[in-house]
């Protein structure tokens, strides 16, 4: 538990092995800050070790996690992410996909998920595409990301949004694309607002473009809201 930097230094990065990992920095939103929680959450069931990765949040978590307990599933943490994890177990498919594909029809909710086995890596985006998800290339090895500033800082090629609705598996034979679910778009506005890093370009724009059209429309609308707010704003700067 702590700050990415404090973690992951140079000297830990060098000693890691391996050709394909997933990580995922926690905004607790469902589940307490404590390290059961932390994510990739890391599981093995019947088909073999497997991490999870998610953003975002279960409508129908509670439910879910309820008809679980009672059909004999023992819960390690107290996050939604892993009620996915059970409803994969649960299924009677054979492949990867289509246990994803499972266990997602029965959830309601927001989800932008990454899956890492041996011997492939899943990504998912919901119906509605409520967070971004983008898909990236460096060096012939795919990239998955929450944001395309995260591409940027390593000079990866941008390549496209996944989009709503869509499951891309990612494996030895390269990149395959699955479209199990319409697309019902729904944007998250509060990830052009708040979220995500001004530099990000998100449902097709581009997040400081926005936000300082934003600006410019409050100022339209309502020049006495714009001025409480940058005098709040300079009140921060210079007494934080």
């Amino acid at each position: 538990m702590g700050l990415v930097a404090d973690i992951f230094n140079e000297d830990i990065l060098c000693k890691l092995t391996g050709y394909s990992a997933i990580g995922h920095v926690r905004y607790s939103t469902a589940g307490s800050s404590l390290l059961k929680n932390a994510q990739p959450f890391v599981v093995s069931y019947s088909q073999g070790g497997i991490a999870v990765a998610h953003n975002g949040n279960l409508l129908n978590a509670g439910l879910m996690r309820h008809e679980l307990e009672d059909s004999g599933s023992i819960f390690q943490s107290t996050m939604d992410t892993e009620i996915v994890v059970h409803l994969m177990a649960t299924s009677r498919s054979s492949s990867l996909v289509e246990r994803i594909i499972d266990a997602l029809s029965r959830i309601k909710g927001a989800y932008s998920l990454l899956f890492l086995t041996e011997r492939e890596m899943v990504a998912v985006r919901d119906p509605h595409g409520f967070h971004p998800l983008v898909l990236g290339r460096l060096k012939g090895a795919y990239i998955v990301s929450s944001e395309t500033c995260a591409l940027d800082l390593i000079e990866a090629e941008y390549i496209r949004e996944i989009e709503p609705g869509e499951i891309v598996l990612i494996d030895d034979h390269g990149l395959t694309p699955y479209k199990p679910f319409s697309s019902l778009n729904k944007f998250c506005i509060f990830e052009l607002v708040y979220f995500s890093r001004p530099d990000s370009n998100i449902f097709g724009r581009n997040v400081y473009a926005v936000r300082k059209e934003m600006g410019r429309q409050l100022a339209r609308e309502n020049p006495v809201a714009l001025l409480v707010m940058l005098k709040s704003l300079l009140y921060l700067l210079r007494w934080g």
